[in-house]
């Protein structure tokens, strides 16, 4: 029986979450001697998924404007045998609820590892806003999975593939979408690599051309602490912590935040943290695995300048 993943894409392109989502599923269904199919809506190219180990792509044509998880999880829970995977995403997460519940399926959320069993499913998990890890286990039947961002990777085993086109009515369900932002232009936070973050220590808004400076050198996406975005430094779009994003990037690099533990729920699981602070006692520093004791106006634009001689050479 395959299993289902369900792929997000914008504008027609896959989000990175997808090959992740799709990898952990070819991971998964090798374990049970199994296939994966994938589901996206309106991909512009569902020949890319097969890279991951997708050996079918349904895709769903319709109006995808404003779509709410309720119908997409109707839509999904259609196609569903016995397991789904999605990304731990805000999308994800919102659909993940009322897909179970239409499957009568046990749900498991913010995976970090493949499965340790397949029957029961047993899986580590995030928990207590990513300071622990908990095995979760569930004897059901069927099983729906969310993938944590940037927490199993994005794995190649590529595989022939085919794609069916399928319809979908995106109206109708109790919940409505009333607006849809998105930040155009910017790289998801949720998704990147890199994260440059800044806190108070930057003193003001107008400071902030150094850390997009040195964002753009690296290729990473601009956060910031909770207090710059409560003050309007910045947007809320960019308010990593417990009470903001949850991010997992490879490189996180905290100018001028002092570490409170709100904020380090956020940050926590990231690979590599580097903090930049002035003073030495900043709690940020004992999650640090790096760690500049200085003026950020002083140590970051000696970095960027260093970065430039890099790629320079």
């Amino acid at each position: 029986m395959s299993i289902l993943v369900y792929t997000e894409t914008e504008n027609g392109k896959f989000r990175k979450n997808a090959f992740e989502a799709v990898s952990y599923a070819k991971t998964i269904a090798d374990q049970a001697g199994d296939t994966v199919t994938a589901l996206a809506i309106n991909a512009d190219d569902a020949s890319q998924l097969y890279k991951y180990g997708a050996s079918k792509v349904l895709v769903a044509k319709g109006d995808a404007h404003k779509v709410s998880p309720e119908v997409l999880g109707k839509l999904i829970s259609e196609h569903a045998d016995n397991f789904v995977v999605l990304a731990h995403s805000n999308e994800g997460a919102s659909i993940a609820p009322f897909l179970a519940y239409n499957l009568e399926a046990g749900l498991i959320t913010n995976a970090i590892e493949a499965p340790q069993s397949i029957s029961p499913l047993k899986v580590n998990r995030k928990s207590f806003s990513g300071k622990g890890i908990m095995l979760a286990e569930t004897a059901a039947d069927k099983k729906v999975v969310t993938v944590s961002a940037n927490s199993f990777g994005v794995k190649e085993n590529a595989v022939d593939g085919s794609s069916e086109d399928i319809s979908f009515d995106a109206a109708g369900g109790k919940v409505k979408v009333e607006n849809v932002e998105t930040n155009s232009g910017k790289l998801d936070l949720k998704e990147a690599e890199i994260v440059v973050s800044g806190g108070r220590g930057l003193k003001g808004p107008e400071n902030w051309g150094m850390v997009e400076e040195l964002a753009d050198l690296l290729g990473a996406a601009t956060a910031c602490s909770k207090p710059v975005s409560d003050m309007d430094w910045r947007p809320h779009s960019e308010h990593v912590g417990q009470t903001g994003k949850a991010i997992a990037p490879n490189l996180y690099i905290a100018i001028g935040i002092s570490g409170a533990i709100q904020h380090l729920a956020g940050v926590n699981s990231s690979k590599n943290i580097v903090v930049i602070n002035n003073d030495a006692e900043a709690p940020f520093f004992k999650s640090a695995d790096y760690g500049i004791v200085g003026d950020a106006f002083e140590v970051v634009p000696k970095l960027i300048e260093s970065i430039k001689k890099y790629k320079n050479s």
